[in-house]
C-alpha cells in the first residue's frame, strides 16, 4: 500500500480535477491576483503621466478601454473575495455577469487597438501598427481561456487556475510598460523582445506551475492552457518581426484611419 507521502512525491501527475480539498486553492488564487495587481498598478502607474500629455490626446475610446479592464480587474477580484468569504454560491451567479463584461471587452479591446495605432499612423508617436499581434492574442487569449474556465465551472481546481489564467494573458500591458520605464531600449530580436514584452505573462505562469507542480497539483487543462498561451504569444513576438504582417497590418490601420479616426 502506497504511503501518503509516496503519493506526494508523484509531482507530474496531471490531475483532470482536484483530489484535494477546494479550499486550498483559495490562498494561491489571490496571491495569483495580487502578483497581476502589481504588475498592472506599477505599469500604468509609470505611464500615467505621459500618456495624460499625449499631444495630439489619444482616442476618447482608450478611456473607455481603460475603464471596462480596469473594472475586469475588480470583477475579477471580488470573485476571489468571494471564495475567500466562503460566498461560493453568490460567486456562481455573479460569475455570468462577468461573463457578459467579457463580450464587452471582446469588442472594445480590438477596437482601441485600431482607434490607437490610427492615431499613431497620423501623429508618429508610439508603437507600430505590427503590435496588433500582441493585442490579437492579449484579448483573443483571454477569451478562450475564460470561456474554458466556464466550461469547467463544475470542476473547482481546474476552473479557478483557468480563470486566472485568462487574466494572465492580459498581464504584459502592464507589466512590459514598466520594464519599458526602466529599459526604454526595444530589442531587436524574437527572443529578447517577447521577453520584453511577455515576461510580466512568462512569470505568472511559471509561479503557478512551479506552485502546483511542488504541492503534486498540476491540473491538465491548466498546463495546456499556460503552454498553448505562451505559444500563441511567441508566435506574436515572431509576427511582430515578419515583414508580410508588417505590411498587412499597416493596411489594415491605414484604412482604419481613413474611414474611423
Amino acid at each position: 500500500m502506497a504511503t501518503a507521502s509516496g503519493v506526494r512525491t508523484s509531482r507530474t501527475t496531471l490531475h483532470t480535477r482536484g483530489t484535494w480539498p477546494a479550499r486550498e486553492d483559495r490562498i494561491p488564487s489571490a496571491v495569483w491576483l495580487a502578483i497581476l495587481w502589481a504588475g498592472m498598478i506599477a505599469g500604468f502607474g509609470t505611464d500615467l503621466s505621459r500618456f495624460a500629455h499625449e499631444n495630439p490626446p489619444p482616442p476618447k475610446v482608450l478611456y473607455v478601454h481603460a475603464t471596462v479592464f480596469t473594472i475586469w480587474m475588480l470583477l475579477l477580484t471580488a470573485q476571489v473575495l468571494l471564495v475567500l468569504r466562503q460566498r461560493v454560491e453568490f460567486h456562481r451567479k455573479f460569475g455570468w455577469f462577468l461573463a457578459g463584461w467579457a463580450c464587452l471587452m471582446a469588442v472594445l479591446g480590438p477596437w482601441a487597438a485600431f482607434a490607437s495605432d490610427a492615431a499613431v499612423l497620423i501623429s508618429g508617436n508610439g508603437l507600430p501598427p505590427q503590435f496588433l499581434s500582441v493585442n490579437f492574442v492579449d484579448i483573443g487569449g483571454f477569451l478562450v481561456l475564460l470561456a474554458w474556465g466556464i466550461a469547467l465551472r463544475k470542476n473547482p481546481a481546474a476552473h479557478k487556475r483557468m480563470m486566472i489564467l485568462s487574466s494572465v494573458s492580459l498581464a504584459d500591458p502592464g507589466f512590459a510598460r514598466f520594464s519599458g520605464f526602466l529599459i526604454p531600449a526595444e530589442p531587436h530580436t524574437v527572443g529578447l523582445w517577447f521577453f520584453n514584452v511577455f515576461y510580466g505573462n512568462v512569470l505568472l505562469v511559471v509561479l503557478m506551475a512551479a506552485w502546483d507542480w511542488y504541492r503534486g497539483r498540476l491540473i491538465r487543462s491548466f498546463v495546456v492552457g499556460a503552454t498553448g498561451l505562451l505559444a500563441a504569444e511567441y508566435l506574436a513576438a515572431a509576427l511582430y518581426f515578419w515583414k508580410p504582417w508588417q505590411q498587412l497590418t499597416l493596411g489594415w490601420v491605414t484604412v482604419w484611419a481613413k474611414h474611423f479616426a
